[in-house]
């Protein structure tokens, strides 16, 4: 059925630009490859739970050296199944650093540092157990997506006061609470009936990095990791999505102005977001969206398909979006009240190829 629904999803198996960018995730896609989660499982890692903070980052930095190593090698045609499973791993380790970080939160930008496993919440409104809006197969994300096997969570690390699932992101509906064996029960039935990856979005997936890594522990069945976010998160987020995540599926929100702050109550955005694109690029593979905002174009727009075209590459898949829609809170923003024109949209096109973009959709 969804072959009907979305051709382009059929049609994007033979882009060459599309495989080019995303080569890895196709061969994990069609069982060509294992995921980045399995390999970091059969990575060896020297830890104790006893062992201070400092000290499971620096074995970190040694097993993700090992871990390319490692990759590359699979990758080669080496059988990872033929590799024995060690007594702690490098995603052990992952796991293991993450859930020290929840007794003093730190996935996002803004460090909040409250201890969710007393039960206490920050800006994102996030507690200790997973609790998630929907799970479904996804058929509106990107071709090369599609079907995606899509898990919402609640909560959010912005405050975009044009966002579209508002409900989800400001916890205005419950949510079901909901367990890792639970959780990966329902990702490898994804996997099983057809989806093409695992996309991790909501609200936000960063708040839950420690539930998710938890998640995957118990995930045998080789799914590519979609890590859908807003880039608003910490650098030891960065480190840890490292052999987690295969593609980053990443927003890039806004210019080098004021208007992430204003708009988003996110200060220091373009740095945050720049750093966090370069450090996917060296991890995994990127699909950007930009989504253009009405009159923000000189401002936003322009200034992020620039850095994209000059930092990343020039055939970096990015998905340019004219799909904003007055929502929530957008009435505060004056410019917000409208969406975009079609001159606009023209010019959101015409700015991707000044920048010599060369694997862009709309």
């Amino acid at each position: 059925m969804w072959r009907l629904l979305r051709p382009d999803a059929v049609t994007v198996l033979n882009n060459a630009m599309a495989r080019k960018s995303l080569s890895r995730y196709f061969a994990v896609m069609q069982d060509e490859k294992p995921a980045k989660f399995l390999i970091a499982k059969k990575l060896p890692a020297d830890f104790s739970k006893s062992d201070p903070l400092d000290v499971l980052w620096k074995q970190h930095e040694q097993c993700a050296d090992e871990f390319r190593v490692m990759e590359h090698a699979i990758d080669a045609c080496k059988d990872f199944r033929e590799i024995p499973a060690p007594k702690k791993s490098y995603f052990d380790l992952k796991l293991e650093i993450a859930s020290r970080i929840m007794r003093g939160c730190h996935f996002c930008n803004r460090r909040c540092s409250v201890d969710r496993t007393r039960s206490k919440r920050g800006y994102c409104g996030c507690g200790y157990t997973m609790t998630i809006s929907s799970i479904f197969e996804h058929m509106g994300e990107e071709p090369e997506l599609v079907p995606s096997g899509t898990i919402f969570t609640m909560g959010c690390t912005m405050r975009c006061r044009h966002c579209q699932n508002w409900s989800i992101s400001q916890w205005k509906e419950p949510g079901a609470e909901s367990k890792p064996e639970e959780l990966a029960r329902e990702v490898t039935s994804l996997r099983l009936n057809g989806c093409r990856n695992v996309n991790l979005v909501g609200g936000e997936p960063t708040p839950w990095l420690q539930q998710w890594l938890e998640t995957f522990k118990h995930i045998s069945v080789s799914v590519p990791v979609v890590w859908n976010s807003n880039t608003y998160y910490s650098p030891e987020t960065s480190k840890l999505l490292a052999g987690f995540a295969d593609v980053y599926l990443l927003d890039f929100k806004y210019g080098p102005g004021d208007c992430a702050e204003r708009i988003s109550d996110a200060p220091d955005y373009w740095r945050v977001c720049a750093y966090n694109h370069l450090e996917a690029k060296k991890h995994g593979e990127l699909i950007i969206r930009v989504l253009v905002l009405p009159n923000h174009l000189e401002c936003c727009t322009k200034p992020t398909l620039k850095w994209i075209a000059e930092n990343l590459s020039v055939e970096t898949r990015v998905n340019i979006m004219f799909q904003y829609r007055p929502e929530w809170r957008a009435h505060e923003i004056p410019e917000l009240h409208r969406r975009l024109t079609e001159d606009e949209q023209k010019r959101a096109i015409e700015l991707a190829k000044e920048a010599g973009l060369k694997n862009f959709i709309t």
